[in-house]
Order: C-alpha cells, then structure tokens, then sequence
C-alpha cells in the first residue's frame, strides 16, 4: 500500500485518539465530549477556521490551501449505539448501555489523521472542509447539517464519505456510481377489531385473522406488482396482539421496513401498502390505520465522484484493491443528504475479519485508520492540485 508517510507516522497517536473515543461513545445529537476532543485536535493542528454548534454538536473546519479554487467536503459521523458492550478491551466504553458498534470512532479518527497531515502540508489548491457529523444512527445529523446550510455557507463543490466494513479485506475499497445503499422507510399498520371471548369468535371481529392476512398480502407487492428488473425490500419485522389464549384481542399491530433505490418503487410500496391494509382489513370487518414513514433516502454517487474516489484509493490501496462497480446494499445512510445537495461519493473500506457492525462485540480496526486518512488527503490533493 502507499500509505501516505507522514501519516503512516500518525498511526501511534490515531490509536490513542480513537480508543479514547472508543470509552466516550454518545448518543444522536448530544455528542459533547466527542465534538470537544475534535476541537481540541483541530485547534491543536492549525486549522484555519472551526464552527461548531451544527444539529447541536457538529462542527465544520476548514483548511485553506495554495491559492484559489473549490472546497470540497469530507465528513465523518461521530455518534455510537445504545448497545452494551462485550468486548472486554482495556478502552472499552466507559458510557453504561452506549459503544461505538459501528466504527464511527474509526471514521473521525481517519478524517482526524487527514486533517492533520492537510493542515501541515497544505498541497493542494482551494479549501477543505471538514465535516464532523452527529446523529448517523437515530434522526439524521447530514439532513439537519445540510438544513442549516453547510453547503452554502461554506460553498462546497462534492463531499465524500467512507464507511467501514467488517469481513472485507483490510485497507480495500469498494463503491460502485450510482445507487450504492438503499432508502429506508418504516410502516405501522394497527388493526381494529372487536374483542370477545376465544370460546365465541362469532361474537368478536378478529384482528389476528386479519393481521395473517395482511402479512401475507404485502409479499404480493414484489412479486406481483414491480417491474422485475428493479429492486424492492419489505420486511414484516413485528406483530403485536393478544394477551392470552382464550381472548380475541381488540387490535393487532404490524410494524416492517421498506427498502428501495429508485423513486418510482418507493412510491409504489407506500400506495400498495396502503391498499392493501385498507382492502384487507375491510374484508374481515376490521378497520385500519395505516403510517408509512420516509426514512434516509438512497445514497446515490455521482459517476464523476467515483471516478476521482477510486483514483485517489488506488493511488493508496493498489489497483487489486479497488473495486468501483460493486452491488448496492440494502442498508441505509443518511450521508444520502449530503449527495441529493452535492456531487461526491460514498466509500466502503474494509476493516479484515471482525465482528458485524451493531454487534456488541465489534472493535474498529486500528491498522486501517491511516489507510482511510491517506485516502482523504490523496483525494483533496488529486481533486484540487495546486495550481489549477
């Protein structure tokens, strides 16, 4: 690998960095301590200018370069899980019920290592903007940030973002243009019947029957009703009714998740689901309350942004490293906010063998923070040469 030197000598303190980070995960947008480690170590590197206060502990840096040009944005999310942890690290989580499951710690850690080797030697022309981000995993810290007008204020051309991922190899990098994740919506169905006896079912209007028949029915949707050459997920995940054997309970509760890539299919699920609940409950005596709620939509790369994203890994991975034309995930991620404003590109980067991510043995892999670091600052430098 052509690990960028000076950062390469960075490793020692990344790994101070990040397993401190690793002992103060937070929450969503209360992400104090976090934000103030990260403030520290900009002001300490020389930064040109930090704002902070951004859906209440974001913050954004910037570096000016060598003479005029674009800014462009990197940002990493900060934020951990409310999973307790089991790995049993001498700098595991010192927050009861709270750890960073899902690398985030590794992800500031890398734009932090970046920021300091861009700080020092400013090759590059234009600006950089930094983008510290809370609230990945709750209510979307990159649609508040992005509300609030990051992008124009600080006039950012494209942004980039990277993502670990656990069981890939170690250092890798893989993106495709495009839809590279999914939209991730929710949808709650409570159905109304009328309770009675379980010995009496004809005295009663039995929400049960209904809710098995509504499961069954929203598999149709894909099956049935979408073109079969794009791609749609939906997933019952609960039901909820009864209290015990021998009473037919008032309501049944439905509860799932819709996955899709492409505008058209998302609106199909919502309209389908919504006839569906409606006609099926109607047809056993029930009546229905149907919500659907848009969560994050699609992270869609531009194909310009993975053109200069994969130059930039290939310049720090090896060819063999690389690959820029993987299968969207069905996963979600609400940096999709930040690319519906701005071109750019979403990255994984494999983290070698590892426990999943939410899982609360999960460790992020020290060893590829400055891979993920050398990659930002190749990629601002190949982006925004001095002199152009």
């Amino acid at each position: 690998m052509a690990i960028v030197n000076r950062i390469a000598a960075y490793a020692p303190e990344m790994a101070e960095w990040r397993q401190h980070l690793h002992t103060i995960p937070e929450l969503g947008r209360e992400c104090h301590k976090t934000a103030a480690f990260v403030a520290a170590k900009l002001r300490e590197f020389g930064v040109d200018e930090i704002q902070t206060g951004f859906a209440t502990t974001g913050i954004v840096a910037i570096i000016n370069g060598k003479g005029e040009g674009p800014t462009i944005g990197l940002r990493a999310d900060m934020d951990g899980l409310p999973i307790d942890e089991a790995t049993g690290l001498e700098y595991a989580s010192t927050h009861q019920g709270r750890m960073h499951a899902c690398g985030h710690d590794g992800h500031t850690t890398m734009l932090l290592g970046a920021a300091k080797y861009l700080a020092e030697t400013r090759n590059f022309s234009g600006r950089v903007a930094l983008i510290f981000q809370p609230d990945e995993e709750a209510t979307g810290g990159a649609e508040a940030m992005v509300n609030e007008g990051i992008m124009d204020t600080f006039d950012i051309a494209q942004v980039y973002g990277i993502h670990n991922a656990p069981d890939l190899p170690a250092g890798g990098f893989f993106t495709t243009p495009g839809p590279l994740m999914a939209a991730a919506d929710v949808f709650h169905i409570t159905i109304k019947g009328r309770g009675g006896h379980g010995a009496n079912p004809q005295d009663s209007v039995d929400p049960v029957v209904a809710a098995c028949s509504i499961t069954q029915a929203i598999q149709t949707i894909i099956s049935r009703n979408l073109d079969t050459a794009k791609q749609l997920v939906i997933s019952v995940t609960q039901i909820h009714t009864g209290s015990t054997d021998n009473v037919i309970p008032e309501t049944a509760y439905i509860n799932g998740t819709v996955r899709t890539f492409d505008a058209e299919v998302r609106d199909l699920a919502e309209r389908r689901l919504s006839e569906i609940v409606a006609g099926q409950a109607a047809s056993f005596g029930c009546e229905a309350d149907f919500e659907f709620e848009r969560g994050y939509p699609p992270t869609v790369n531009s194909a310009a942004g993975v053109v200069l994203a994969a130059a930039a890994a290939r310049d720090v991975a090896g060819d063999d490293a690389v690959q820029d034309n993987v299968d969207p995930v069905m996963g979600s991620e609400d940096f999709s906010y930040m690319l519906e404003k701005r071109p750019g590109a979403y990255l994984f980067m494999g983290q070698g063998e590892s426990a999943g991510l939410h899982h609360p043995e999960y460790n992020f892999n020290d060893d590829v923070a400055p891979v993920g670091a050398s990659f930002f600052a190749r990629l601002v430098e190949t982006a925004q040469p001095v002199g152009k």
